[in-house]
């Protein structure tokens, strides 16, 4: 096994020799950023790629990916190949640093009483004749 530079060469930051707390400096996910497998991110302003200069190369990956337009986070962590719980950290520094944009999905309308929909149109049909 070769000892010097060429053996430092081979190995890089995302390779799976590099345990995934290194990749997220240890943090782990706050919880008030809570994010869905549906939630949207994108780049906040047009110098996002000048900042993702100066990120970690996974953060900057993600920063490339989300440049041109949203993209839910599950496929940011499959065009990333790392963790869904990875992603998720990462996109939190980001959107701390206000470098992206995050829209949540719309939640479920709640259920709605079967009664009072047919009260309500059965008087509209008595209003207006139908």
């Amino acid at each position: 096994m070769p000892d010097g530079p060429e053996q430092d060469e081979e190995l890089e930051l995302t390779s799976p020799l590099v345990p995934l707390f290194v990749i997220t400096n240890g943090r782990a996910l706050p919880p008030d950023h809570e994010y869905e497998h549906t939630t949207l991110v994108t780049v906040a302003a047009e110098d996002g790629p000048v900042a993702a200069r100066t990120l970690s190369p996974e953060s900057g990956q993600v920063m490339d990916l989300v440049a041109n337009g949203f993209l839910s986070v599950a496929e940011v962590a499959g065009h990333t190949h790392l963790p869904l719980g990875i992603v998720r950290i990462l996109l939190a520094q980001l959107e701390e640093d206000n470098l992206i944009l995050v829209r949540r999905p719309i939640p479920r309308a709640e259920r709605v009483d079967k009664e009072l929909v047919s009260a309500v149109l059965e008087g509209l049909k008595n209003r207006f004749g139908a």
